[in-house]
């Protein structure tokens, strides 16, 4: 298959490497030329790192490399069979690319978009043949993560989400399929990870630390949501939390927090600029938390709460079946069990109390319980 890659930002190289490594015929393509030079030196590094920790062969890496070309205009993947965009997060700007790009592939070019939160049928409703675009929404670093989230949007032929759910399992990847809802299934029901762990910080409840590492320790979490902020970047967090704010037009649930606002502010980005809620410097210590079971207790369910209860919302509103619901927060952002599972094994009871608690206390909608829910005590 021949694949075309917009965008040889991280995302974009990284799913270049995804589709290399599953002998297809690279393109790689961006605006900024010198930057594809840039990332295929860095790739370069990277297999490299895997010939020597026994990963790959010298052959396979060889391979990897000779599948990937680099594109010297938009035009220069006029022959492939797929083409997948991973640019800056902006309608406009994406949708001006796929505008252009229509005009040098072929009629039977599938073009794919890797947002992770723009209206999958909003990008493709531009284009004269809506019907061949979809979303394939990678995770990062696109290599490592499993999860490939396949999103069909109202004008999307109906066979397709299916040849693509195929093909990324070809690829060796964890497809889902789900709705073309605001943050599709992972950013949507991930969002209290990060909400609920500011508004405690903010609230002057606990430190980052004492969140991270409640999350940790009582949860199981790989990361806390403050150790994982920093990891994706303290910005695009933002970004991505204002932009399924705004689609769900301005439903409190996904508010944005003030404190990450000025945190992108600042450009304390987390450790892509050396610093956000903790410095990554040199020589610079990790604060340790003050532990307080009591504390971290509240923390962890407050959280967790929230968090499942967005996954009951997700079933409700039929955005994905259980099992992908399960699936893509295992293998899409690293949870240590199926939030659905998880509910029914603390309780159901137990988590629609301390929502009704939180309702109580603060009187905000934010702390609403879907209806399914109660239904499911």
């Amino acid at each position: 298959m021949n694949v075309g890659i917009i965008g040889a930002g991280t995302m974009g190289v990284g799913i270049a490497q995804v589709a290399a490594t599953a002998d297809c015929k690279v393109v790689l393509y961006d605006a900024q030329l010198p930057q594809i030079d840039k990332a295929l030196a860095g790739l370069e590094k990277t297999l490299q790192k895997l010939v020597e920790k026994s990963k790959i062969s010298q052959e396979k890496a060889a391979s990897i490399r000779n599948n990937i070309k680099k594109a010297e205009g938009l035009e220069d993947l006029k022959n492939a069979d797929l083409v997948i965009e991973a640019i800056i997060e902006n309608k406009e700007i994406k949708t001006k690319v796929f505008t252009e790009l229509e005009t040098y592939v072929s009629e039977s070019c599938i073009i794919g978009s890797n947002t992770s939160s723009i209206s999958i049928t909003s990008l493709g409703a531009e284009l004269k043949k809506p019907e061949r675009f979809i979303g394939i929404h990678f995770f990062n670093p696109a290599p490592l993560m499993p999860l490939v989230e396949v999103i069909p949007s109202l004008l999307t032929e109906k066979s397709l989400a299916g040849k693509i759910y195929n093909l990324m399992k070809d690829w060796g990847k964890v497809p889902v399929i789900a709705k073309d809802i605001p943050g599709f299934i992972v950013n949507r029901i991930a969002r209290p990870y990060y909400g609920e762990a500011l508004r405690i910080v903010e609230e002057n409840l606990a430190s980052p630390e004492q969140v991270d590492e409640a999350m940790r320790s009582l949860g199981g979490f790989k990361m806390g949501p403050f150790e994982l902020m920093d990891l994706i970047g303290i910005d695009v967090n933002f970004a991505v939390t204002t932009t399924v704010y705004k689609d769900y037009f301005y439903d409190p649930k996904y508010k944005p927090s003030l404190l990450q606002q000025r945190m992108s502010e600042a450009k304390l980005h987390g450790r892509k600029t050396g610093k956000g809620f903790y410095d990554y410097g040199e020589g610079a210590e990790k604060p340790v938390a003050q532990k307080d079971d009591a504390l971290y207790q509240y923390i962890f369910l407050r959280i967790i709460s929230m968090l499942i209860n967005e996954a009951v919302e997700a079933k409700r509103l039929g955005i994905a079946v259980d099992e992908d619901i399960e699936l893509a927060m295992q293998k899409g952002v690293n949870y240590p069990k199926g939030l659905l599972g998880w509910g029914k094994e603390i309780g159901y009871s137990k988590i629609s109390e301390t929502l009704q608690n939180l309702y109580m206390e603060y009187q905000e909608e934010r702390y609403k319980q879907s209806p399914l829910l109660r239904k499911l005590n």
